[in-house]
């Protein structure tokens, strides 16, 4: 994983596995959105998959997956929610992180 920190509520990263969550949790993250579509491309972990074992290690996990068409109103409310109510730090994921980064970065307007 290369963990990108963005700020103290939030940081980025590009695609995890369920493996990996022992890690993140233990680097003191409290919750995780995945901006990642699932079947993006073979081989790559489900979300459920991955929110499954989060929900064993006690973390809050959301879905707001953001598409080739890129980040669209819809997906920033979903962001704006995920931050309004999961306790922070928060990691977000999708392939690279560059699309967790821009839908945070358009999420802070509507946030304030």
């Amino acid at each position: 994983m290369d963990i990108r920190q963005i700020n103290d509520e939030y940081s980025v990263t590009g695609q995890i596995t369920p493996a990996d969550l022992d890690d993140i949790k233990a680097l003191g993250f409290k919750s995780i959105v995945c901006n990642r579509p699932d079947d993006e491309e073979p081989g790559q972990p489900s979300f459920d998959e991955v929110a499954a074992r989060a929900r064993e290690l006690g973390l809050e996990i959301a879905h707001v997956p953001v598409g080739r068409m890129g980040v669209d109103a819809e997906a920033v409310q979903g962001m704006v929610d995920a931050l309004d109510e999961f306790p922070r730090p928060m990691l977000g994921y999708c392939r690279s992180g560059a699309r967790s980064k821009a839908i945070y970065e358009k999420s802070l307007h509507i946030r304030g």
